[in-house]
């Protein structure tokens, strides 16, 4: 796809990455569709369940490009859940794709494939590497069967691995913290000194963009994060400092397992499940980094929005929003 394409297929496009990326296609001239679990025919968005075949599907048809984000995220919940959304549901995706005559598809995975004990830093050569949790599983398992379909030639097929996507209206880098810090529940766990790989959400879909149209990137997996990884205590002081509050509160990592674990077990008797989860824990402790290098050889990719600034806008977007 050396050419912008002219007709845009998303998949989750009303979610927070989804949105903005419709509206950069849009702005670029061509024509955008999508599917979510509920319509906005203002947007060209219609009702539909990915995990099931359906009216949605005929929506791309006659799209050049479809880009599949439809996803459940997290580090709790049932892993049936978790296997229709993220493995079943882009089959379905790729189904649509092919039937609607696209010439790309490119596939969202995350960086959690490559999961949470690494060191040093990895890159697309890296093996991925499974948690036992659902999340990290299932986007392992996406992977191969776009990878698969690519390999089969049924489409061109490009996947990309998003660092931690923040950004106005991101519910678990923005929205989440900033619930939890104002009731005194955010700690967090090796001290505050785990790394994360930040990347401000227009910095993506730039990458999404260039991926997309370049055609030596059919075939291959892309990193797509921020120009450097931060330690937690580094990304969250920002949250604390929109509140007017001290923090973060760094604490020993058993201690944190221990304190989520005994969370996870409180929802659990109500029937109930919590994103302050284990798993989540675990996350926030990895001491490895992650290269984009690859990104910026193949596709020409580099992050234009540093943390702070991107701070500062997510800081004006939570202002009006009232959050803070």
């Amino acid at each position: 796809m050396a050419d912008a394409p002219r007709r845009v297929f998303i998949t989750g496009a009303l979610g927070f990455i989804g949105r903005v990326l419709a509206a950069r296609y849009a702005t670029e001239g061509a024509e955008v569709r999508g599917v979510d679990v509920r319509a906005d025919p203002e947007l060209g968005v219609v009702a539909g369940d990915v995990t099931e075949p359906g009216d949605w599907q005929a929506h791309a048809e006659g799209c050049d490009l479809v880009l599949h984000l439809a996803a459940i995220i997290g580090f709790g919940g049932r892993y049936e859940d978790f296997w229709r959304i993220n493995v079943a549901g882009t089959r379905h995706a790729l189904d649509a794709a092919v039937r609607g005559g696209a010439t790309r598809f490119v596939h969202t995975s995350s960086i959690v494939v490559f999961g949470d004990e690494f060191t040093g830093e990895v890159d697309e050569r890296t093996p991925v590497r499974g948690t036992g949790r659902p999340y990290t599983d299932t986007k392992i398992a996406g992977e191969q069967l776009v990878l698969q379909a690519h390999a089969a030639g049924e489409l061109p097929c490009t996947v990309v691995r998003p660092g931690d996507v923040y950004g106005p209206a991101s519910r678990p880098w923005v929205i989440l913290p900033l619930e939890a810090i104002r009731r005194r529940q955010l700690v967090l766990p090796a001290r505050g000194r785990g790394l994360i790989s930040p990347v401000y959400v227009d910095d993506l879909v730039e990458g999404y963009v260039r991926a997309a149209r370049e055609p030596a990137a059919a075939g291959q997996v892309l990193t797509v994060t921020g120009a450097r990884s931060v330690e937690t205590r580094e990304f969250f002081r920002h949250h604390f400092e929109w509140l007017g509050r001290r923090g973060p509160l760094g604490v020993p990592t058993a201690v944190a397992v221990a304190l989520a674990t005994l969370g996870e077990g409180a929802f659990k008797l109500v029937g109930a499940q919590t994103e302050a989860n284990v798993g989540a824990v675990r996350y926030l402790t990895r001491r490895g980094t992650i290269s984009i290098e690859k990104a910026r050889s193949l596709i020409g990719y580099e992050p234009a929005v540093d943390l702070e600034e991107g701070m500062r806008r997510t800081r004006e977007w939570a202002q009006a929003e009232g959050l803070v």
